[in-house]
């Protein structure tokens, strides 16, 4: 069985972006890049919302082919452009070129077959309304938090105040030198 993995970028105060989406106070870098192509390494496929898919789908398709491209922004847009973008939406429509499939019925029924499919982890970037509906759901096995110094104020939260009690233990830590700390939780079952 697949396991279903979150990885969000936040702030200490909880926030996955500013208040109009945008993630210019997060420190980012190569570090943090070649953390989450690690992650990658163990996953293919990948599950979005709308909005964050189409936010992803801006620049990764083609980052490997910029001239001063990185060596974990190639393996990271090589990875994206290899694996199915599994993407929770009403409006968007299914595009085989761009291996991106598109749920929008019997969405929980979807996930399950999907992750009872032999594979590697299926990674949730962002997304928060599509975090909360997996929660409720218990479809997520683990969550990776990472959790940049910098607090926003105000912005786009991750988790909503309506939440459903689930547990989680601590299976995993990583600290980044620029101070940004990553966290595993798993979910206790």
């Amino acid at each position: 069985m697949r396991n279903l993995i979150l990885i969000a970028q936040t702030s200490l105060d909880g926030f996955v972006a500013g208040p109009g989406g945008e993630f210019d106070n997060f420190l980012g870098g190569e570090e943090n890049l070649e953390f989450v192509c690690t992650l990658t390494d163990a996953a293919d496929a990948a599950l979005l919302g709308r909005k964050s898919y189409q936010l992803l789908d801006e620049g990764w398709p083609s980052a490997a082919t910029r001239p001063n491209a990185t060596k974990n922004e190639i393996k990271y847009s090589n990875w994206y452009n290899r694996v199915p973008k599994i993407v929770l939406s009403k409006t968007l429509p299914p595009d085989t070129e761009k291996k991106r499939v598109v749920l929008s019925e019997n969405v929980a029924g979807e996930i399950n077959r999907l992750k009872s499919q032999s594979g590697q982890d299926i990674l949730v970037f962002g997304s928060p309304t599509v975090v909360h509906y997996l929660i409720e759901q218990d479809s997520l096995d683990s969550v990776w938090l990472i959790i940049h110094p910098v607090m926003f104020g105000k912005g786009i939260r991750l988790f909503g105040q309506e939440q459903k009690l689930v547990k989680y233990v601590l299976s995993n830590t990583r600290q980044l030198s620029n101070g940004t700390i990553a966290l595993r939780y798993d979910m206790l079952k």
